[in-house]
């Protein structure tokens, strides 16, 4: 394994899972709820939430975000090497995932560790042990 070290940012990667942190605080004291991502999406698609605002700004800052900082410091163009079709598969794939896990990485593995929730423990666990199978077949078993 090679490191890139131009392109290496240890500093705005530490300063990036802060903020994570620091938000999905701020969201459980504020809101006493936990910041899953699709959980609050699920919430603020259904009508007459309750919450629905703070769920819905919370998830905008989201968006808003990269914007903002795109402002202050140069950000990295984003590729698919997968291609049209394995993006939605990948996304319908971790959609259905989410339902039968009640959760997604950010809920789980944020919110779910830091409260120490053997559940989320073990989601977190599956959910990486699939990425790390999903990309040694891509990557080893189905190179062409």
């Amino acid at each position: 394994m090679n490191i890139d070290w131009i392109h290496f940012t240890p500093w705005s990667s530490l300063a990036g899972g802060a903020l994570i942190g620091l938000a999905a605080s701020l969201f459980v004291v504020a809101n006493g709820r936990i910041a899953g991502i699709s959980g609050l999406i699920g919430s603020v698609l259904q009508r007459g939430s309750e919450g629905w605002s703070e769920k819905a700004l919370f998830l905008l800052g989201l968006l808003v975000a990269p914007l903002l900082w795109s402002v202050f410091a140069h950000i990295p163009p984003i590729e698919f090497q997968s291609g049209s079709f394995g993006l939605v598969a990948a996304g319908l794939l971790v959609g259905i995932g989410t339902r039968y896990g009640s959760g997604c990485t950010s809920g789980h593995g944020v919110c779910g560790i830091s409260r120490l929730s053997p559940r989320s423990m073990i989601a977190t666990a599956c959910f990486m042990l699939s990425g790390f199978a999903t990309v040694f077949v891509l990557r080893h078993m189905m190179e062409g």
